[in-house]
């Protein structure tokens, strides 16, 4: 505030591309070296200009010979004629710029310089021109007299290069050495301005180092703080951010950049009303854009809330995903509102996948813990949807432990003390519960389990136990109809599938049994006792539509060949037989071996035999194989089908088609 009261504006103006940037001390245009159109050769003009660093001016004379860069880097000029006096014309720095000059009595010792741009990175663009000045010049380093790029006025005299500090700009080759001497350096200013210089490549961890070395020389500069935010932002830490941008209005309340950064920060993390504040810290937007982006994250959030409030998880989705388009990507209880309304869904893999990849703000900030999402506070809400979760995927104690926080968190909200309540006493049927089923008490097991799913109807864990607890009862059929609604909860759950196969075969449903039997093995493809259960229900499934089934027995490894008496039993077999054959050299039968063993397991009714026709080139030749890897399958001892060099999914296409 001014001493009269009234706000003080802000020191910035800014556009929404360059809220996110440090500060920078651009080039003042009003300096004494300002871009100059060339002339014709051979012209010579004199101009007088003011310098806004300086309050000297100088007398600028274009020479029509070029410049001559030395190796050491700086640049030279030609002269007219040859210096008078003791001076060092040739004297030469890698980071300033000193030339020859014409002796005059009002030009004792003037410099030459290239026509062109200077550059905030302390570079020159040369245009094939020269100037000449009366006194030495070098480049500013940036301080609070002189902005970087501007000129720093020597000493006069003929000594050569004025003793001012200069830096050299941070280049492909120099720029480690330069961030090295900066980090252990102590002007505050030069270390900001490698630190810009840094975040200006990307190297965002290289310019949080340098802005916490300017921010120990110079705890009290807001400007570094800010810049400190832009780096964390960078870095993805918003949450770190937001309190650098915090500290920074702090000390100096009425900080422009830092009140647009933080606001936009704040509308990432879905902030809105904080965030507007900031954004309006003068009683006006500071930027219409960000005021677009921040309603429009304000209309979508409002609706996803009103959208969870009738339990309409379809349109709180849809409502979630426009928010974080619209701006609130970073928002900690936007994907949380989507994990939730996943899991109400009954989608609980995308839940859990949704889950990890929600964003963390760690730490949180203090002025975000108290703005309420759908009733409750932010914070709390992260807690209250992990509790439902863990409780969804049967680890109560875990869900226990976070509706407790949330409850600490938030102990006003009634949402979360239903919840908090819900959970425990879940839990605790749970635990009741199979301590009766470990002591053989079944029906009493069954009604703990039954408590439990009273409180929670969605439960697939408390679903699957009591059918366990149905099937040890001989009850089959409440046994298959608690597996259904655990799979109609948690599809991809594989307990109730085999306890739902097993009671099928109980009830000698073999066809029933047989299609959840396989749908378990593709999701346990190295279960030996999956594998087992299939090969009998297989077995059960042929004797009850009449099927010839002799001498059938599990199997679960590959027969190899070494007789043709061998080969001529075995394709005699009753059933399907699959022969492979190979030669160990082959390349293609090294590869497909291991996927005719995969096969051979998951498939276990079905007889796998493998001939090496090097060993046994007679079988090789009386089945006319010329080329290997050949696959022959025979049926009841007549061959149905013959593969050359057959893919994978070919080959198991054909086996699931022959053992059916």
């Amino acid at each position: 505030m001014s001493p009269s009261g009234k706000p003080v504006p802000p020191r910035d103006s800014l556009t929404t591309s360059e809220i996110n940037k440090p500060d920078f001390r651009e080039l003042d245009l009003g300096s004494p070296v300002s871009p100059l159109r060339s002339q014709p050769r051979g012209l010579t003009t004199t101009t007088t200009t003011s310098s806004s660093s300086s309050s000297s001016s100088g007398s600028l004379t274009r020479q029509q010979h070029p410049p001559v860069i030395s190796r050491s880097g700086s640049v030279r000029g030609g002269s007219s004629s040859t210096q008078s006096g003791s001076s060092s014309g040739n004297q030469t720095r890698s980071d300033s710029v000193t030339s020859n000059s014409t002796s005059s009595a009002t030009s004792p010792s003037s410099n030459v310089l290239p026509t062109g741009n200077i550059c905030p990175s302390g570079k020159i663009q040369l245009t094939g021109m020269t100037q000449s000045r009366s006194r030495s010049d070098v480049l500013g380093s940036g301080t609070g007299t002189y902005g970087h790029g501007s000129i720093m006025r020597g000493g006069g005299g003929s000594s050569g290069v004025s003793p001012a500090k200069t830096v050299a700009p941070v280049t492909s080759r120099s720029g480690e050495t330069v961030w090295k001497k900066a980090v252990l350096g102590s002007d505050a200013e030069e270390v900001k301005r490698v630190g810009n210089e840094m975040y200006r490549k990307g190297l965002f961890g290289e310019a949080l180092k340098l802005y916490d070395r300017a921010i120990a020389l110079s705890p009290a500069n807001a400007a570094y703080r800010s810049n400190r935010a832009a780096a964390l932002t960078g870095l993805g830490r918003v949450g770190e951010a937001v309190k650098e941008c915090e500290e920074a209005l702090r000390l100096d309340p009425n900080y422009g950049r830092a009140h647009q950064r933080l606001a936009s920060l704040l509308i990432r993390l879905g902030q809105v009303d904080s965030g507007r504040k900031h954004l309006c810290f003068l009683g006006k937007p500071s930027d219409p854009m960000e005021l677009q982006k921040l309603e429009a994250v304000e209309k979508h959030m409002s609706k996803c809330a009103d959208a969870r409030r009738v339990g309409d998880w379809k349109a709180a989705l849809m409502e979630v995903d426009a928010a974080i388009v619209s701006g609130a990507d970073f928002s900690p209880q936007l994907g949380m509102c989507k994990v939730e309304a996943l899991l109400k869904l009954h989608r609980l893999d995308a839940a859990q996948s949704k889950l990890l990849e929600a964003p963390k703000v760690e730490p949180f900030p203090a002025s975000c813990s108290q703005t309420r999402f759908s009733g409750m506070s932010c914070e709390a809400y992260t807690y209250y949807v992990k509790a439902q979760v863990e409780m969804a995927l049967g680890r109560f104690e875990n869900a226990v432990m976070a509706a407790d926080k949330a409850s600490q968190i938030d102990p006003r909200s009634n949402e979360v003390a239903t919840l908090q309540n819900t959970v425990t006493l879940v839990a605790r049927a749970r635990v009741r519960g199979n301590d009766l089923y470990k002591s053989e008490r079944y029906t009493e097991a069954s009604s703990a389990y039954a408590e439990g799913l009273r409180l929670d109807p969605c439960n697939a864990i408390l679903y699957c136990n009591r059918a366990a607890c149905w099937f040890k009862l001989r009850m089959w059929e409440r046994s298959i109809e608690d597996c259904n609604q655990a799979l109609r909860f948690q599809p991809r759950y594989t307990k109730p599938l085999l306890r739902r196969a097993a009671s099928y075969s109980k009830m000698e449903r073999w066809a029933a049994a047989v299609s959840d039997y396989e749908a378990l093995r593709k999701e346990l493809p190295h279960d030996k006792e999956v594998a087992e259960s299939l090969f009998h229900a297989q077995v059960a499934l042929k004797k009850s539509r009449g099927e010839e089934v002799l001498n059938m027995e599990f199997g679960g490894e590959v027969e190899e060949v070494y007789s043709r008496e061998q080969f001529k039993a075995a394709m005699n077999l009753p059933g399907v037989s699959v022969i492979h054959f190979s030669t160990a050299s082959d390349h293609q039968c090294k590869q497909l071996s291991p996927f005719v063993d995969s096969l051979c397991t998951r498939y276990p009714s079905i007889h796998f035999l493998k001939v090496d026709i090097d060993k046994c080139p007679s079988i090789g030749n009386a089945e006319n194989v010329r080329v290997v890897p050949t696959v022959k399958i025979y049926k009841n001892g007549t061959r149905v089908k013959e593969i050359v060099c057959p893919s994978k999914e070919v080959l198991e296409y054909s086996v699931r088609h022959y053992s059916s």
